[in-house]
Order: structure tokens, then sequence, then C-alpha cells
């Protein structure tokens, strides 16, 4: 059986708050997202029309999460002014035991056929640091295509 199969996906709740709060202290997940107070007492405990938290679990071990947004909708405009019909995704393995396995592309298959099953959706965006090479590769090798360097605030990303 394919890891894109054993991956589910669920709604992240506060119950996960501990979880999540460990995987920050992970340095794989600090070298990708290095700036981003994720406020996580508060956002797991919404959830605002604009976006889904979900937690990644293989065998009902939580494995990782992702973040699915309107990028024109989202309150704090990350995005800046972008049109409407898009989706953006963050993404994170949580235990680096668990990279290199086929689950964070599992993972990204089904956020990005979530990002779909609306059929105005037109594209999705993403934005590794441009310091984060695997995080490019694994990008790429999906199928996403880079449209232009950016900085969002003090990190300098990629955007695709």
């Amino acid at each position: 059986m394919s890891a894109h199969k054993k991956v589910k996906l669920r709604q992240a709740t506060i119950r996960d708050l501990h979880l999540v709060k460990f995987w920050d202290t992970q340095q794989h997940v600090i070298d990708a997202d290095p700036d981003d107070d994720w406020n996580w007492e508060v956002e797991l405990a919404r959830i605002p029309t604009w976006r889904e938290q979900l937690i990644a679990e293989l065998d009902d071990r939580a494995i990782g999460f992702i973040q699915i947004i309107d990028p024109a909708e989202e309150e704090s405009h990350y995005w800046g002014e972008v049109p409407k019909n898009l989706k953006a995704i963050d993404i994170w393995i949580g235990e680096k035991q668990d990279l290199g396995k086929g689950y964070g592309t599992a993972m990204m298959k089904q956020a990005i056929e979530r990002c779909f099953e609306e059929n105005k959706v037109t594209s999705i965006l993403i934005d590794p640091l441009a310091s984060n090479a695997g995080a490019i590769r694994f990008y790429e090798r999906i199928g996403f295509q880079f449209l232009e360097k950016r900085d969002f605030g003090q990190c300098k990303c990629l955007v695709y």
C-alpha cells in the first residue's frame, strides 16, 4: 500500500496544541519557517471560513501539519493583493525520523486534491524559503512552477 493511501488528514483541534508546539521546536521545522509565531493557542480554537488546519496521521499517529488558506480572504493579507480563486498551502513533517519516506508527498497530493475540489480554484501558491533547497526540490518534483523571488517580512522566499 502506498504512503498516499496510508496517510490521512483530519481537522486540527485545540487537543493538538502540545503536539504542534513540540513540532515548532524541531530544527527542520524551524529551518523551514524561522520567523513565524503561529499563535497556536488562539488559532487552533478558530475555524475561519478562509482556512483549514489539518493534522496528517499515519496509522493514527500524527506525523505532520498542513494549512490551506484562501490568500485573498486571509486576515493578515500575508500574500498581499492576489486574485480570487487561489489557495495557498503550508506543510511540514513534525519529526525528523518521518522525513524522506514519502509522507510529505502523500500529504501534499491530498492537500492539492482538497484545493481543487472547489471548481473555482485556479491555482495554488507556496512560498518556500530561498535557502530551503530540499523543499524547493520537493515542490518542483510535485509539479509546482517557479513564479518569482519575494520577501515576506525578513524571509527571502521563492513563490511557486
